[in-house]
């Protein structure tokens, strides 16, 4: 079996000061995707190059203690690629693939391991507003990539997809996370037929006609379809709301249909506090 790992960290040196690391050693995932170092390159070297013997591979944000992604694994990668291309977005510190390229492989023989923080657009308009420009720029990225391996990406996609995903789904349609527009980018990105409803149409006005049927699969939605409660995998600090489990689905594992097919099973790990969000592990068939 491959054990996938996604974690936002909300800060590498503060997660590790909770126990993370002793916790990857007793898990011992294959790869464990990470999200908001909030560290530079100075700051991880000599300390977090490596996490319980996982090498780390890094996309660090221009700006001091922002955002920056990393992949720990115990395999040596066949490429890595840092950043996906965008003149906006790569100084932002948002995405980092490694691949696992195997000609002999029975399954997936061309993968790819992405770890990738979406925008939030919470703080205001004008980050709502990047956000959406991420989604759009985004979206051809994803479905390039896919027309030529399979691929995982693990992250804080900033998103609740469906009413199950968050506990006030009532109170929250007009808040950044579960906007109607972001909703239906991720209803695209999973099917492959089209969607004609209000969202999708005033979203396709913004980013072109090219939003249309990405075909890929939310892992952890084909192995638990309806779960709710047990599905949040982030926390607000305020009003004690992880203590009432008042949470958001907000990390994925988003997959390509013959890699997702692999998934065998999945777990949000919640007995331990690294950050405001939950490592979600999936366990896949499949050896690098």
């Amino acid at each position: 079996m491959f054990k996938l790992t996604s974690l936002n960290l909300n800060g590498i040196r503060s997660a590790t000061s909770k126990g993370l690391e002793d916790w990857i050693a007793q898990s011992l995932p294959d790869c464990i995707c990470v999200q908001e170092l909030k560290a530079q390159a100075a700051d991880v070297s000599g300390r977090f190059e490596a996490l319980a013997g996982l090498k780390g591979h890094f996309h660090f944000a221009e700006k001091k203690g922002y955002a920056g992604v990393a992949v720990y694994t115990r395999h040596e990668p066949s490429d890595v690629i840092v950043g996906y291309g965008s003149t906006e977005f790569d100084a932002e510190g948002r995405y980092v693939e490694l691949r696992f390229d195997r000609p002999g492989r029975k399954h997936a023989p061309k993968l790819s391991i992405i770890s990738c923080y979406f925008p939030s657009g919470s703080s205001g308009e004008e980050r709502q507003a990047a956000k959406f420009r991420f989604l759009a720029e985004f979206y051809p990225r994803l479905l390039a990539l896919k027309e030529t391996r399979d691929f995982v990406l693990c992250g804080d996609v900033n998103i609740a997809h469906q009413e199950i995903d968050l506990k006030n789904f009532k109170g929250n349609r007009k808040n950044s996370g579960f906007l109607p527009e972001e909703r239906a980018w991720m209803t695209e990105l999973l099917k492959d037929a089209e969607l004609a409803n209000e969202a999708a149409e005033e979203l396709i006005a913004r980013t072109g006609p090219s939003l249309r049927g990405g075909g890929m699969v939310d892992v952890y939605r084909k192995l638990q379809p309806t779960t709710t409660d047990a599905a949040y995998t982030w926390w607000s600090n305020r009003g004690q709301a992880y203590a009432k489990n008042v949470g958001w689905r907000l990390d994925y594992h988003l997959a390509t249909p013959a890699f997702a097919a692999l998934a065998r099973s999945e777990a949000i790990y919640k007995t331990q506090r690294f950050s405001d969000h939950a490592p979600i592990t999936v366990d896949y068939d499949l050896a690098l």
